[in-house]
């Protein structure tokens, strides 16, 4: 009896995400109208004109440009001061929640493991909301003091340390701490001498890369009145000074330039003296700013929480309100969808071109190994304005971008999806061109020297290679990007971010902490399926 072979699925679970992927991409581009056509406002392209020739001939008077250091020096130190209490936090927070530090001090406690998963549960809620509902929230309280931007950075960002230094300790080899534990030595004594400080170099590592997401989140803070660059940004273009905001862009791209020269440099060559400088630095920023560390504890401080804390856990809903959620929802996906979906596939194309393996001499798809030639020039102008290109994406914030979409776009979430897309274009391509230069050359090179021509070396040998980690970029910057509709939001980009701005300027707390709800949830929702997917590539 002849056995019948079974046929082979026709997806398999890779494929089945891709699908699922498509079909999301697609459903989103619906819900922001895209296959419409009235997407584009014809009386916008004149100011839209006004807005790209006033690059050519930015404000540089003296006292504009003392306004310009005055206003970066304070995005720096709001970054710095942001930083350093996020530390602080997620240096608590992270042993805190590390599953070696219970089982460590706390091996036979019965409660242990209930509290460690109750910490990490509470942790990840400040985590999901994004830096700018919270500058919104102290706004109300503190007014426009310093302390906003500060506080409002420390927060979200001392959970995510948190995440992230409780998984540096778990991942930390266990030897030297056993070894203790063995001689006598007691269970939090060992710890303290023994994983901590294997693992605190990589927390002053990853503390470089999290100040450079500081600046970008300080800038835009200043957005809501909290001062710096983003404020500044944001006067000239309610008063349509063109000029002046291109001045402000040069200085942003040269700032975020400089940071991550300066982030490269420092991570190679992180120690305890460079610590020491850090800390001298970031004193420095809380004396230049001077953040009314008073109020933080000031009786009208407390008298105003409770009266939040009051009126937030009241919450009412009724069946439209519900309704009105549940479509600022979809619209709130969607515009992540749209957004990564376009930065991803963007970032891929932009991340070959900016790599130095590639097109330079002697690079994989480069055949000519001199220095000197036509096509070395041309690779080397290629790499520059690529790098140039996604330097200057990731460096203006996403509400500027969102106003500037809204130039030619009538409001709605495709101009927050471009907004976003934008953005997580300078930063995915980055992350991309990084991924292209790590590659290992030995085996791409012996099929160079058999005569493979470039674009099969391409699709069969470098491609397939790189792609899982381009979507596993991709897949974690949606996390992100969920996060990040609120900023569009504020400037009427819609999605549950529009609501929760209106929310908040009209102190309505009962229907913010529903909002917030939603958000959350959707977040985690997010977090999930990203989770999932990447867990079908492995």
């Amino acid at each position: 009896m002849v056995k019948q072979l079974s046929r082979p699925p026709l997806l398999d679970r890779r494929g089945l995400w891709g699908l699922l992927f498509f079909v999301a991409i697609a459903l989103s581009a619906y819900e922001a109208g895209i296959f419409q056509q009235d997407l584009f406002n014809p009386g916008g392209f004149p100011l839209l004109w006004r807005f790209l020739r006033a690059s050519w001939h930015p404000e540089i008077s003296p006292e504009f440009l003392q306004l310009t250091l005055n206003a970066t020096l304070t995005t720096l130190a709001y970054a710095a001061c942001g930083t350093f209490l996020s530390i602080l936090l997620g240096m608590v927070g992270g042993i805190l929640t590390s599953q070696v530090w219970w089982l460590t001090v706390f091996p036979h406690w019965p409660l242990s493991h209930s509290i460690w998963l109750g910490i990490r549960g509470l942790l990840a809620f400040p985590r999901a909301i994004h830096e700018m509902i919270w500058g919104i929230f102290f706004v109300n309280i503190w007014g426009l003091d310093p302390l906003v931007a500060i506080i409002a950075i420390a927060i979200p960002y001392g959970a995510i340390v948190a995440k992230v230094f409780s998984e540096i300790l778990d991942e930390t080899p266990r030897e030297p701490l056993m070894a203790l534990l063995n001689s006598g030595v007691s269970p939090l004594t060992a710890l303290l001498y023994s994983l901590i400080p294997q693992a605190f170099l990589n927390l002053l590592s990853y503390t470089v890369y999290r100040f450079d997401c500081a600046i970008r989140s300080a800038t835009v803070l200043g957005i809501i009145g909290a001062g710096g660059l983003g404020y500044q940004m944001f006067l000239s273009l309610q008063s349509l000074r063109y000029e002046q905001l291109w001045t402000f862009f040069y200085v942003l791209v040269l700032l975020n330039g400089a940071v991550d020269i300066s982030s490269a440099i420092l991570r190679r060559r992180i120690n305890l003296s460079l610590l020491l400088i850090l800390v001298c630095l970031c004193v420095l920023s809380f004396w230049y700013v001077s953040p009314g560390l008073s109020k933080v504890w000031s009786p009208r401080t407390q008298e105003l929480l409770g009266d939040i804390v009051q009126r937030a856990f009241s919450p009412e809903i009724n069946g439209v309100q519900f309704q009105q959620l549940f479509t600022l929802s979809i619209e709130t996906l969607a515009m992540s969808i749209l957004g990564i979906a376009g930065a991803g596939i963007a970032g891929m194309v932009l991340s070959f071109p900016a790599a130095h393996n590639f097109l330079l001499p002697g690079g994989l798809l480069n055949p000519n190994p001199k220095a000197l030639t036509i096509a070395s020039i041309q690779g080397w102008t290629i790499l520059v304005l690529t790098r140039i290109v996604l330097l200057f994406c990731r460096a203006i914030p996403p509400p500027i971008w969102a106003i500037v979409a809204l130039f030619v776009l009538f409001p709605g979430i495709l101009p927050g999806a471009i907004a976003l897309g934008l953005n997580n274009l300078g930063i995915l391509g980055r992350l991309m061109t990084e991924t292209n230069e790590n590659l290992e050359k030995p085996p791409l090179e012996a099929l160079k020297a058999q005569g493979t021509p470039g674009t099969l070396l391409f699709l069969y040998g470098i491609l397939p290679i790189n792609l899982p980690r381009f979507l596993a970029y991709i897949l974690y910057r949606w996390e992100v990007c969920i996060r990040e509709t609120v900023m569009v939001g504020l400037v009427g980009a819609g999605g549950l971010g529009l609501l929760l701005t209106e929310q908040l300027s009209s102190f309505d707390y009962s229907s913010v902490m529903v909002t917030l709800f939603c958000f959350v949830i959707l977040t985690f929702l997010v977090d999930w399926v990203s989770a999932a997917a990447r867990g079908s590539k492995t």
